[in-house]
């Protein structure tokens, strides 16, 4: 059983994703035998809730036990941890900062999975940010892509506009009201010709940008369900984006700096389904 105290307006399916990943993993399960109760009453379906609701799971033991990150790197200041797809990065976070006081640096979209840092401290808190915000956080990611790639690698600059409430964004050759530039550069590694193995290396770093400018592009990111090619996610049976967060290194400054050049790997490897 895990016990949660609502903080602000929202509804049951969210909440959960945002502060309880073992739960969000067995939300339907646990809605259709009546093991999650809000202020005491059992409910069957995602409900509306309130600041100051008392949200409780009958969780089993086994799904207690799963497993939805492993940890790469630890010391005084940082956490470095390999993500899970489909654990949401902010219930990790809470997680995190209720087991050791970690505190959220970045995110990464649910069904992206890869490294993550953590800072430890108040001072690492205040450089990883810093790096982040500067561009001295260095990113890169692989994933797998339809389509043949008109060239094997390039830079390529657009502009994204948020649709908040849509929840994706649109992508545009040229500036438009709301847009704002971004920069995405990819390198094919390996070409089986109607999917690819691409690195990718982001300049900017918005909302769904890798997922949205690729399909802008026209290559995809395989499992794609918002902006991808469901003929071909359901021809290689894939129903959740193969994208991964394969490394992050850093340049930082005092307290920090003997982490400096230090490349963190994700386990993870981006590769269909066998």
């Amino acid at each position: 059983m895990q016990k949660f105290t609502v903080q602000k307006r929202g509804n049951l399916r969210d909440f959960t994703d945002e502060h309880y990943p073992q739960g969000s993993f067995a939300l339907s399960r646990l809605l259709r035998a009546g093991d999650v109760r809000v202020n005491g009453v059992r409910v069957s379906k995602n409900v509306p809730l309130e600041a100051g609701d008392e949200v409780v799971y009958y969780t089993t033991a086994k799904d207690e036990e799963r497993v939805f990150y492993r940890e790469i790197y630890r010391d005084e200041n940082i956490l470095v941890v390999d993500k899970f797809a489909g654990v949401n990065s902010e219930a990790l976070a809470e997680h995190l900062f209720r087991a050791c006081g970690a505190r959220f640096i970045h995110r990464l979209d649910r069904n992206t999975c890869g490294v993550m840092c953590f800072a430890l401290n108040d001072e690492a808190e205040k450089q990883l940010l810093a790096a982040f915000r500067e561009r001295r956080a260095e990113k890169v990611y692989r994933a797998i892509c339809f389509h043949p790639f008109r060239r094997k690698s390039a830079v390529c600059a657009a502009y994204l506009v948020k649709d908040e409430r849509a929840a994706r964004v649109k992508i545009f050759d040229e500036p438009v009201r709301g847009s704002e530039k971004i920069l995405t550069e990819y390198r094919v590694l390996e070409d089986h010709g109607e999917y690819s193995l691409v690195e990718i290396r982001l300049h900017s770093g918005k909302t769904h940008q890798i997922r949205a400018h690729l399909a802008f592009l026209g290559n995809p990111v395989a499992g794609d369900e918002k902006y991808g090619d469901e003929v071909l996610n359901r021809k290689y049976h894939v129903k959740r984006q193969i994208l991964v967060a394969s490394s992050l290194a850093f340049t930082l400054q005092g307290r920090l700096s003997y982490l400096s050049g230090r490349v963190f790997s994700s386990s993870f490897s981006a590769a269909l389904p066998s």
